[in-house]
């Protein structure tokens, strides 16, 4: 095997396949990427036994052959890398050489019978969607998928399509983040549930252009075609919240917000919060502001924010990280706060006739003040 890469699009490629390779494992191919050189490109392979990702780049291939070599060292090592070409050389029995103007470095990679192979996807449905779309959509929800692995179905986000719409939930058990949008290519009636790691990669690798990405979907695995690269994520099963259901159709008190202006106003009085110091943020919605109180051992902080509406001296406690997740997330300047009582949920949704994103946080119970 002997190929040359320009160095940027390489280390760019390894990069992105290197995200799906484990930093540790009893399995030391798992911590290796995969390059298979062949007919003038580099295919690079990383994949940790849950998510797969491949990439391509153009190479001038001299020999054709694959090799296995541990992710972080060869992207440490072509990062490093005096010129604008690299050249990597099987030399002899997984010695690798690599070179680049007046470097040149050997180490020990592995074959690729070590290497484990990745699913094969049959593919059931497809749906194309805008690459700038879909990367604002999983922004806005996946910070909002859970970490317990006690409900596996809820640590991935709900995808449905229909009607020339297309609908990703998130939920923890705390939270619900919910956001819609009608895309132009006609999709059919679907329901599938993505891991949110691979959602994350998937935000990672989408670009900012204008242009369409394929989504596959196979009896047990999704597939993301964006350009040149392509990500393979087993699907999650099992029955996930029936979102529809857990969100209150009415509220008893709609309070228009200037988003900036309460974030502010929460980040302030969180500053005698922290992960180890939890305490919830007090909120007394009155007639025209917020008057937001904290209390934690090192002290005390109060804070008001000027709204639209009279929540009639309704009081309800919040975790401030989710509720400042929330407001970051909307798609808007204003936010609606729908609120009924100090033990039920607030539904946060954007101020205007758009209607595409929607926000619920449980409250968290609070104490008497002391």
């Amino acid at each position: 095997m002997k190929f040359t890469c320009d160095k940027f699009p390489l280390l760019s490629a390894l990069s992105a396949s290197a995200r799906a390779t484990v930093v540790k494992s009893t399995i030391p191919s798992l911590e290796g990427i995969l390059l298979e050189a062949d007919n003038d490109s580099l295919k690079i392979t990383g994949y940790d036994l849950k998510t797969g990702i491949v990439t391509k780049v153009s190479a001038t291939v001299d020999k054709a052959g694959a090799i296995v070599i541990n992710a972080r060292l060869l992207c440490e090592i072509i990062r490093k890398m005096p010129g604008n070409d690299v050249t990597i050389s099987l030399i002899s029995e997984n010695i690798v050489e690599i070179s680049s103007d007046i470097s040149k470095l050997e180490i020990i990679g592995s074959p690729m019978t070590d290497y484990p192979e990745l699913p094969t996807v049959e593919e059931q449905e497809k749906i194309e969607i805008n690459s700038m779309l879909l990367k604002k959509m999983i922004s806005q929800t996946n910070f909002a998928v859970s970490e317990n692995e006690s409900r596996p179905i809820h640590t991935g986000a709900l995808f449905e399509t229909g009607e020339g719409v297309l609908t990703i939930v998130a939920v923890d058990g705390y939270r619900l983040a919910l956001r819609r949008e009608e895309i132009k290519e006609a999709v059919p009636k679907l329901s599938f549930v993505v891991p949110g790691a691979a959602l994350g990669e998937v935000e990672r690798i989408l670009s900012d252009e204008d242009s369409n990405i394929t989504i596959m979907l196979g009896s047990k695995h999704i597939v993301f075609k964006i350009e040149e690269t392509t990500l393979i994520s087993r699907r999650l099963e099992g029955d996930f919240l029936n979102y529809r259901n857990a969100v209150p159709e009415s509220a008893k008190y709609r309070i228009k917000v200037e988003k900036s202006r309460l974030i502010s106003s929460i980040d302030r009085v969180s500053t005698v919060i922290s992960d180890k110091l939890k305490s919830p943020v007090r909120c007394v919605f009155e007639d025209g502001v917020i008057t937001l109180r904290s209390a934690s051992a090192i002290g005390k902080a109060n804070d008001e924010c000027a709204v639209e509406g009279d929540g009639e001296g309704l009081e309800i406690g919040f975790n401030d990280k989710y509720f400042m997740e929330a407001l970051r997330a909307a798609p808007s300047d204003e936010v609606i706060l729908e609120l009924n009582s100090g033990t039920t949920p607030c539904v946060i949704t954007p101020s205007g006739e758009v209607n595409n994103f929607l926000y619920m946080i449980l409250p968290v119970r609070l104490k008497a003040e002391g």
